[in-house]
């Protein structure tokens, strides 16, 4: 009888734990939503804005991106850490959020502190040379500098920014010395990439149309699989890397402890915004291809990226500026 009586508690409060949280989607949003985003007019910008209007349209009430750039990223983070936990602050932010407590100290936890959403978005890296070194394949160029040890070199901008990440995942995976010429910029690096001062350089944008002219040779992709970014493009990982793979990526994260409900209901409306057709389109001419994982999807891709990063960061002993 006791257990039977026991039995009928669990069942009743598994039942009220359910309805509680149908309820708190079904009431969510009860205000209007705040999006912490990087600085605005950036590619990041773009995207959170997009989100951001669809969003509106989907809830019925506005969603306000609110840019908070600077400081790497330790500003927003910090704001989502302190709000509270109902869905009503969000932060859309890229891998960097995630990197950053691997080179220096900072006041968050991002696998502790952020309850992912959704992955919203991601870029490859490209991987190209300058027209006189004398590859035209990445099976090439690791044989080139595995010859030359020490000899070839590359650029980047930001420590710890995509493309600098890229270079030293692929120095590690494809067992290869090759020297890091540091710039101010992606930009600057490009320029002396295309004047002959670099050898490769792993970038974001802007090498299409050098690739096109000549003044660039582009080898391969960083993504997983094949890109609609670069098209006709192996990726490295088929191209004598097997397994590598570097994206830029942007997802969207709630405070830790938001209702699985709520974080839920996020994620669903912010997929119908990625999955349209349109959206589709316009982000993939400004450099970016949709995703729209679920909350599971993108927490296990966190988890793989961490612990990944973190290797890559503490070998090539890595530290921000």
């Amino acid at each position: 009888m006791l257990r039977t009586r026991m039995a009928l508690y669990r069942l009743a409060v598994g039942c009220m734990i359910v309805a509680c949280g149908d309820l708190s989607a079904q009431s969510f949003p009860s205000k209007p939503i705040r999006m912490i985003a990087p600085e605005a007019g950036g590619g990041a910008d773009l995207v959170a804005r997009i989100v951001a209007q669809g969003l509106s349209v989907n809830f019925g009430v506005p969603v306000i991106v609110d840019n908070r750039g600077g400081a790497a990223g330790i500003i927003a983070a910090q704001i989502l850490t302190r709000s509270a936990p109902d869905g009503h602050t969000l932060l859309f932010y890229g891998s960097g959020i995630l990197t950053l407590p691997m080179m220096k100290a900072v006041p968050y936890d991002p696998m502790k502190d952020f309850a992912p959403i959704t992955l919203a978005d991601s870029s490859p890296n490209v991987l190209v040379v300058h027209p006189t070194l004398p590859v035209r394949s990445v099976k090439e160029l690791i044989a080139l500098a595995k010859a030359k040890p020490g000899q070839l070199n590359y650029g980047s901008g930001s420590t710890g920014a995509a493309p600098h990440l890229s270079a030293e995942l692929f120095k590690a995976m494809a067992g290869v010395n090759i020297v890091r010429v540091t710039y101010k910029g992606t930009g600057p690096a490009l320029n002396d990439l295309i004047g002959g001062q670099l050898h490769l350089m792993f970038t974001t944008g802007g090498w299409s149309q050098h690739v096109k002219a000549g003044r660039l040779i582009a080898l391969a992709s960083t993504s997983a699989v094949p890109s609609a970014l670069a098209p006709g493009l192996p990726t490295v990982a088929a191209s004598g890397v097997p397994g590598y793979e570097a994206e830029s990526i942007h997802g969207l994260y709630a405070p830790s402890g938001t209702p699985a409900a709520v974080i839920n209901r996020l994620y669903q409306e912010t997929a119908r915004v990625l999955n349209q057709a349109e959206v589709k389109d316009k982000l993939l001419i400004a450099g970016v291809e949709t995703v729209g994982s679920t909350p599971q999807q993108f927490a296990a891709s966190l988890k793989k990226e961490e612990i990944k990063w973190r290797k890559v960061i503490k070998d090539a002993d890595i530290r921000a500026e």
